[in-house]
């Protein structure tokens, strides 16, 4: 007689924006005893809710939601640092016997989080050269320059996230390496069920326009408005994020209103391809039928692959 495998130590949610990830990560926490550690970069910022569907405190349905609203608008994202914050808190879970359910859609920090990635340091000249060159030709003309270099890192990189293609190339130049190669294979950290949420592209881009929508509805224009006043165009992550780059357009009389909300539509659009991507590269997503959510077939499925992966 064999002895059952271990219980997997973190459950991952991933998969592009708009998929269903964060109400399936709330209801597998609630039914394996387990608490939810964020892994979507921009949620980590407070008073980004709106705009970054940031679950309501009533739609937490009870669950404690880790790494959220941790960080000032003003400063820039880190994944070394998110890594350090993220492990800390899956260990002092799994110390006390609750499950980590690892939730959001942006790769690198799920990955930082549970495979061996170390990341490479900064280089202040470096730095300093590419962000000046950021400003003065845009990063359009960086990212053609990252596309050159390594391929794999321009197609995981929006083209106007210009912090994103600066840190890309910085590491390239301190490393001599492509910045994907970077990120050796699969090592994990942790035993870790991936749950990755499939949506089909086209009723995908309708949940996405939806979306845009219900956030205009719901205010992004004033809650953009008044993280301007605590200094949001300062900030070299926050002000990239989708949707608060195109309103702070807007608020500025670069576009109308309506022309932000289009663009964001469409960015977003893109960006959830990026994502969809990246994760279809881990071998290790089992990828469920996200349209099933309404049924509740979705939440059946992914209980009973987490079961499957504890008895297997």
């Amino acid at each position: 007689m064999t002895s059952a495998a271990p219980a997997p130590r973190v459950i991952a949610v991933v998969g592009p924006t708009a998929a269903g990830k964060s109400d399936l990560g709330v209801h597998l926490a609630r039914q394996l005893g387990g608490e939810v550690v964020n892994a979507d970069s921009m949620q980590l910022y407070r008073g980004m809710d709106i705009g970054t569907a940031k679950l309501a405190e009533e739609e937490r349905a009870g669950v404690p939601h880790h790494l959220l609203d941790i960080w000032d608008i003003t400063e820039a994202a880190s994944v070394a640092e998110y890594q350090r914050l993220a492990r800390a808190e899956i260990d002092r879970l799994l110390a006390a016997g609750r499950v980590p359910v690892l939730v959001g859609g942006s790769g690198l920090y799920v990955r930082g989080v549970i495979d061996a990635l170390d990341f490479p340091g900064t280089d202040p000249e470096v730095r300093a050269r590419l962000e000046a060159e950021l400003t003065l030709r845009g990063s359009g003309v960086l990212h053609a320059r990252l596309a050159a270099a390594d391929p794999r890192a321009a197609e995981a990189i929006l083209p106007s996230n210009g912090r994103r293609i600066v840190r890309a190339l910085e590491v390239i130049k301190i490393t001599g390496q492509p910045f994907t190669a970077n990120l050796p294979g699969h090592d994990a950290v942790y035993d870790t069920v991936q749950i990755g949420v499939d949506v089909p592209r086209p009723e995908l881009d309708a949940r996405i326009a939806l979306r845009v929508d219900r956030m205009w509805e719901a205010g992004l224009v004033d809650e953009v408005r008044a993280l301007e006043e605590r200094g949001l165009r300062d900030g070299r992550t926050a002000s990239r994020a989708l949707g608060y780059q195109q309103v702070l357009s807007a608020l500025a009389g670069a576009c109308t209103e309506d022309d932000a909300r289009g663009e964001t539509v469409r960015a977003t659009k893109r960006f959830a391809r990026r994502q969809d991507s990246w994760f279809r590269r881990d071998s290790r997503v089992h990828w469920l039928d996200g349209t099933e959510g309404s049924t509740g077939k979705l939440r059946d499925h992914a209980l009973a692959l987490i079961e499957r992966a504890v008895t297997a």
